[in-house]
């Protein structure tokens, strides 16, 4: 078997609604060489099966930050790329071409803008302003949220990969850890499409709030390792709005 170029890792808990259409995504896509790792923290309905089904292998995980080092300590590709499970690749060259922006462009550690699964103005609002936020703060700030990080693995073996002692934004903290060995950028060559289901169950508004408060506390007092916040990992076996 060819040695894959690109190791996919997912993180799952419940993820049987959004899981298989990202799967079936990434199957589709062409020109280029990977395998699919679902690290799946013991769910209780049919996510490892769906996994199996469409060819990935599936490890143990744990909360996200786990569950990706996990993925990467068996994965093979040379470039790892981390994603959950409600995004969607939205083209079948999205991995052609934004693996070969990366090279071109000799990243070290990369994400995509986002694009909302939603024609709803404020969620396309938020996430116009999310990506505009990352691209202006990057040289100062780097933000890879854990939806679509692509980074090179002896990068991710250097900094020890993501720190398991924090609650939330375990992501952005992985990226600051890179910033003395790595270069960082955002990919331009394709949206990673996100599912707005977290805005749909916590309310829109609750959920800037909450990551707004969660950025002013990174500045100001560092990595978030308890769990003020109220994370939660999964959701409930139920349809979710796309």
């Amino acid at each position: 078997m060819k040695t894959p170029l690109l190791s996919i890792i997912i993180p799952t808990y419940n993820e049987e609604s959004l899981l298989p259409g990202l799967l079936k995504s990434i199957n589709a896509q062409v020109g280029i060489s990977f395998e699919v790792i679902v690290a799946d923290n013991h769910s209780k309905d049919k996510t490892r099966k769906i996994a199996l089904a469409h060819g990935a292998r599936v490890v143990e995980g744990g909360l996200p930050g786990r569950g990706r080092n996990h993925g990467a300590a068996v994965a093979k590709g040379e470039i790892l790329l981390f994603l959950d499970a409600d995004v969607f690749l939205p083209a079948n060259d999205f991995l052609k071409k934004t693996v070969a922006e990366f090279n071109r462009n000799k990243l070290d550690i990369a994400t995509c803008i986002a694009c909302p699964m939603s024609e709803n103005a404020i969620d396309k609002l938020c996430y116009g302003i999310y990506n505009f936020y990352i691209k202006m703060v990057g040289p100062l700030l780097r933000h890879a949220p854990g939806f679509c990080i692509f980074v090179r693995k002896n990068i991710h073996e250097a900094i020890g990969g993501f720190d398991e002692k924090i609650k939330l934004a375990e992501d952005h903290d992985y990226a600051e850890r890179t910033k003395k060995i790595a270069k960082f950028g955002v990919l331009k060559s394709y949206p990673i499409v996100v599912s707005v289901r977290r805005f749909e169950r916590d309310g829109r508004l609750n959920v800037v709030t909450r990551y707004v408060l969660c950025e002013a506390y990174m500045i100001l007092k560092g990595p978030i390792k308890s769990d003020i916040f109220k994370y939660r990992f999964g959701y409930k076996n139920k349809k979710v709005k796309k």
